[in-house]
């Protein structure tokens, strides 16, 4: 039988784990094999592995159709309907407002009806008491638009007999409406709905987190004919071997390797550097970073889908897809306890009446007690009351967390992985060191500050990073006045200019080899620890060097303190994952107390990092800011971006961004996550406690029906309370 391609389908309403898990049901036994199933989440799309099988694509539709999921055949480069995840958007938002605001309402119109009424105080005397036709009327409309996307899910449930999250949310709603308890029911319905759109939401910013990394992808590569002319083509028609030119300021459209020409290419986008990195002939060179002030020819080593950002691409797809079908603790609580109660309560009916000649009419009633208490209303509030309080107090101190399953995680982690370039460090170069005669260079004119003012004089005329550092760091001290003119740069060494009438070059190691001199002692601290970890800025003149600036990324303020608080908090491992050398890795590791040091990483390579690291150790953080961390943020088990000066990628890709990139906010987010979660499990404890007491009650006769009722009301009151703790949560310490 030959190879058959995998059939694609695009899946309306693909969201959660929940329409995964409908899939699921229908596609397993279909197809005989889970592994055969992949989810892309982020683009909504389901691929089935039918290689060796003889299903059809109708067998696999109707299996489909029975899920009730719309669907309809996958085109890889198709737009996406923007008018329709709009309107989805849209109505998620208006239908939770609706249930909000109609909620509220309702409580007015019934709490001045009830206290209108003679011997009413309030709703908890008489809960049935003063709900007209207006007042159900506008409870009802509140619930039934919190629930209207639910009860589609909770009938597929129930008729298939698997209970869900969603079946025992409408048993609640239903149960509560049954007994009176109007107001409980529309906050229960618009709670849930406020759940769900958290999740939506939080799905939406993953999917734009890919269009985002489409940006960095070029739309044109100037392919070079074996005529010589040069004409723009897109990038996916140029084939592996064929010859591209790269202008200054453009972005390289392909993975390749430098032909002829050299120049400085910005790499932070794929590896995460500070400064760009000097190309030439011979070296390799990444799609979607940017060439300096170079021409450069270089000869393709991969097509437009494979590489090195369409991997980045691929993997952030892949990564949320994969953590999106993790079951939740929830669901299979509700599978369990849905049928537990429905059983128990036609047992009470029926085993004393048919068994002991009970009297129907007291187990009837003992049965309803039992539907009541079990209702799991004050259950159900606790943890999204608890979850919104968490996230709305977290994003006060500049946390954003992009969903209730996030704000869990951080509790429980047991490794965190930090990207160098931009997170520990600033991710701009600032000048560390400068070096004159004195510190062992051949005989030099000039001391410090005047080599430091010929330095900002020359910069001020580039716009390159190093230039931009040492005008900056000259900017404020008293130097004396020197002017540079007549500056010529030289395409990836540097630039050479008059200076108060004399001819002075600065750049780079391989700029001063051009000038022809005796530059034994300079090569010599060059190759010293002293410079090895640092970016480097030569300054001479025709006769010698007549100094060095050394330059390097500085560590954040309070790094290394973040670093052993979060030692204290219980996490066991901490690492660094970078693309810059050894010597720079090892240099900030010291600086910040970090042990496990991992350098010289692509984007692909700190994807196998974090997968080793979870399999090593559990629950893994990573903390990034680039485009180059967007796949090991995604592949994580939770992804914090830094937001003050990170990637629009990274902070779309991350589950977690903090505004201010503060590090602080690391060890304040943890401990955040600890109460939460403290919160959470006393919540979940009260509300079953009560429940077991009320139904032990039932069964020796003394819970009444209005007893149930206060104790339900009472229950989920208190959560509430006790959740909206959360908001007063203590400020990041300074």
């Amino acid at each position: 039988m030959p190879p058959r391609a995998p059939l694609q389908r695009k899946i309306h309403g693909l969201d959660c784990v929940e329409e995964v898990s409908l899939l699921k049901r229908e596609l397993v036994p279909l197809v005989g094999d889970e592994s055969r199933l992949a989810f892309d989440l982020l683009r909504a799309k389901l691929t089935i592995d039918l290689d060796g099988t003889s299903l059809a694509s109708e067998e696999i539709d109707s299996a489909i159709d029975r899920t009730g999921l719309r669907h309809e055949p996958w085109v890889e480069d198709s737009a996406e309907d923007e008018t329709q995840s709009s309107w989805i958007q849209y109505r998620r938002g208006a239908l939770t407002t609706i249930s909000g605001v109609c909620g509220l309402a309702g409580w007015w119109l019934h709490y001045a009806h009830s206290r209108s009424l003679a011997g009413t105080d309030n709703l908890l005397d008489s809960p049935n008491e003063g709900v007209t036709p207006v007042i159900a009327t506008v409870y009802l409309i509140g619930i039934f638009a919190g629930l209207i996307l639910v009860l589609p899910k909770a009938w597929r449930s129930l008729t298939s007999f698997r209970p869900d999250m969603n079946l025992l949310m409408s048993v609640a709603v239903v149960g509560a409406i049954a007994i009176g308890e109007w107001f409980e029911a529309a906050t229960v319905a618009f709670l849930f709905s406020l759940s769900l759109l958290l999740e939506s939401w939080s799905i939406g910013r993953a999917r734009r987190a890919i269009s985002s990394l489409m940006e960095w992808t070029p739309p044109v590569a100037r392919l070079v004919c074996s005529s010589g002319g040069v004409h723009e083509v897109s990038p996916k028609e140029v084939a592996v071997d064929s010859t591209l030119q790269v202008r200054p300021g453009d972005k390289i459209p392909l993975d390749g390797v430098v032909l002829t020409g050299a120049s400085d290419v910005d790499q932070s986008p794929i590896t995460g550097e500070s400064v760009p990195v000097e190309k030439e002939e011979g070296d390799p060179v990444y799609a979607g970073t940017i060439n300096g002030d170079g021409v450069l020819t270089m000869r393709t080593t991969k097509t437009s889908d494979d590489s090195t950002l369409a991997r980045i691409i691929r993997m952030v797809s892949e990564a949320g897809s994969k953590r999106a079908t993790a079951e939740q603790w929830v669901e299979k609580f509700a599978a369990i306890y849905t049928p537990i109660v429905f059983t128990l309560a036609i047992l009470i009916v029926l085993i004393p009446p048919l068994l002991f000649q009970a009297s129907w009419e007291e187990w009837i009633y003992r049965s309803l007690v039992l539907l009541v208490i079990a209702c799991p209303c004050a259950l159900v509030i606790s943890t999204p009351v608890s979850v919104i309080s968490a996230l709305t107090s977290a994003a006060r101190h500049g946390v954003l967390i992009k969903g209730g399953v996030f704000i869990e995680l951080p509790a429980s982690l047991d490794a965190i992985a930090f990207d160098k370039t931009g997170t520990l460090t600033y991710g701009e170069p600032a000048v560390s060191q400068i070096i004159v005669s004195s510190n062992g260079i051949a005989a030099s004119s000039v001391d410090e500050d005047e080599l430091l003012s010929i330095a900002a004089a020359i910069g001020s005329q580039s716009s390159h990073p190093l230039s931009l550092a040492i005008v900056n760091y000259a900017r404020d001290r008293p130097l004396p006045p020197n002017t540079a003119t007549e500056v010529t740069s030289i395409s990836g060494k540097g630039s050479i200019a008059m200076v108060n009438g004399r001819e002075i070059w600065m750049g780079s190691k391989r700029l001063m080899k051009d000038q022809n001199l005796d530059c034994r002692q300079t090569e010599e601290l060059l190759d010293s620890p002293q410079a090895r970890d640092k970016s480097v800025v030569l300054i001479g003149n025709s006769e010698r060097v007549l100094g060095i600036i050394l330059l390097t990324d500085p560590v954040r303020e309070n790094a290394r303190d973040v670093v052993a608080l979060l030692r204290q908090s219980g996490i066991k491992t901490i690492s660094m994952l970078t693309g810059d050398h050894d010597a720079a890795a090892c240099n900030i590791a010291e600086q910040t107390g970090i042990d496990d040091v991992h350098s010289q990483l692509l984007p692909e390579d700190k994807v196998e990092v974090i997968g080793l690291m979870v399999e090593e150790y559990g629950n893994v953080a990573m903390v990034g800011d680039g485009v180059n961390d967007a796949p090991a943020l995604a592949i994580a088990t939770l992804g914090i971006a830094m937001g003050g000066s990170g990637s629009d990628a990274a902070i779309e890709t991350a589950d977690i961004t903090l505004m201010s990139s503060d590090l602080r906010l690391l060890p304040w987010l943890r401990q955040h996550s600890i109460n939460t979660l403290s919160i959470i499990r006393q919540n979940i404890v009260f509300a079953l406690s009560i429940k077991f007491i009320f139904v032990l009650l039932t069964f020796v006769g003394y819970a009444s029906l209005w007893a149930a009722i206060a104790a339900d009301t009472g229950a989920s009151l208190l959560v509430i309370f006790n959740a909206l703790r959360l908001l007063r949560t203590a400020p990041v310490q300074q």
